[in-house]
């Protein structure tokens, strides 16, 4: 056995190996010999059936059998000893040789890339800043009740948050288009579920009266032969009805999981989980902008075998998704280009962080592990048990330790980065709108 390596580029690497034919014959000899004696044929008692026709009936898989176990051999002994981390899969080709005496090959393969982490010393990161205050609290609140709002009859002009039922007929040059008429059709003004125009229509409105108006659709609207056209609607209003919020009350604080209706403890819940999800939305803030420092400080190259291999885990992880929505895969076919993005930036950066771990010594201790599972179990009813459920599975236990170290890379790149404060917009923070 002989084993030369060439470098073709940055990442992919070419390994000749050379195998004697006589070890290849001399262990598929034996192999042969070893399967003779289990061998049934027609004709033969079982374990007599001469060699010659054992290796013309069974010669071609031994060979290929011994062959690949060779060539695995070879190439594992090839790269250890050259202390090459490969990455994927190599691609075996046969060599076009005149030997008589070996088999030559060539496999080709990808490595990780080698690099240093970078300095961090130049990142800037703005670190989110807000504390809760009553005003918090009550804004959730008012978000909480509005979840829960129910509607009375209002004998008045419609107006937003305002759930109206209508009847209406749209036209286009005078005749009714597909898709411009409906009755009793409910709405909540304000919530943009109908167009702008459509809705200021409405606003204003009583029960009873029939308005007739021009519309002008937008130019990107979905219905390509009504993009950018004008029509005529004619709307009725049956019904307005206005919002009724529920009073903060022993009944609301029953439906939000408090079973003696206790109000004031409903505030403190409600306060603790408000805190901890702020926390948490700083925290996701700021391991996104670690993350893209990471990225820009280490330039590296990452193996398109471990790409490709990614973008086959999304693909599969996306229909997955699909079907369990209700969707069906055949009639929705999904392009691996949609995950190639995706896929790459997940392969640097993991690449990035298990050498960052490495240098740096980041590695979660059991005590950060232990405190995560503790912080996620308070926000529910048994918090024992769900602690129980982490440490009934190492693979649960395992994610919790993923997120443990890159929450200490984090650290350890603020402890090096230029990190400003930044009070951050409760509405923005939690993605809400006014």
């Amino acid at each position: 056995m002989e084993a030369t390596t060439a470098q073709a580029n940055e990442l992919e690497r070419r390994v000749d190996l050379s195998i004697a034919i006589a070890d290849v014959e001399k262990e598929m000899d034996q192999r042969l010999k070893r399967m003779g004696k289990n061998v049934k044929m027609s004709g033969f008692r079982p374990g007599k059936v001469p060699f010659s026709i054992v290796k013309q009936q069974y010669g071609d898989q031994a060979r290929h059998e011994v062959l690949s176990e060779e060539l695995d051999r070879v190439f594992g002994e090839t790269v250890t000893a050259q202390k090459m981390r490969v990455a994927g899969y190599p691609r075996i080709e046969p060599k076009t040789t005149e030997s008589t005496t070996h088999l030559e090959f060539s496999a080709i393969f990808e490595v990780y890339p080698e690099f240093t982490p970078g300095d961090m010393s130049a990142a800037e990161i703005e670190r989110p800043v807000l504390e809760v205050t009553a005003a918090e609290i009550e804004k959730t609140l008012d978000i909480l009740r509005k979840q829960r709002v129910s509607y009375a009859d209002a004998d008045r002009a419609a107006a937003k948050e305002d759930r109206v039922v209508i009847d209406f007929l749209g036209k286009k040059d005078g005749v009714a288009f597909a898709g411009g008429q409906a009755t009793d059709y409910p709405f909540v003004l304000g919530q943009g579920q109908m167009l702008p125009d459509f809705e200021n229509a409405v606003e204003g409105s009583k029960v009873g009266e029939t308005k007739t108006f021009d519309l002008t659709f937008p130019a990107d609207y979905h219905a390509k032969d009504l993009a950018g056209q004008t029509v005529q609607f004619e709307i009725t209003v049956k019904q307005v009805q206005a919002p009724v919020l529920p009073e903060l009350d022993s009944a609301f604080a029953t439906s939000m999981g408090i079973a003696d209706g206790d109000v004031t403890k409903m505030k403190a819940e409600i306060e603790a989980n408000l805190k901890r999800e702020v926390k948490r939305r700083i925290e996701a803030k700021l391991k996104d902008q670690v993350m893209e420092a990471l990225i820009k400080a280490n330039p590296i190259s990452v193996p398109g075998s471990l790409v490709d291999m990614e973008i086959q885990r999304l693909m599969q992880a996306a229909r997955q998704d699909m079907e369990q929505r209700g969707m069906k895969i055949k009639d929705f076919p999904i392009q691996p280009e949609w995950f190639a993005d995706q896929a790459k930036r997940r392969v640097t950066l993991g690449l990035i962080l298990a050498e960052v771990v490495k240098t740096e010594k980041l590695q979660a201790t059991p005590e950060q592990v232990r405190s995560m599972v503790e912080d996620t179990a308070q926000s529910y009813e048994h918090p024992e048990e769900v602690i129980r459920w982490y440490y009934a599975q190492p693979q649960r236990l395992g994610e919790v330790e993923g997120v443990a170290v890159e929450n200490n890379v984090v650290e350890w790149v603020l402890g090096k980065a230029k990190v400003t404060d930044k009070a951050a917009v409760f509405d923005e923070l939690m993605g809400q709108k006014n």
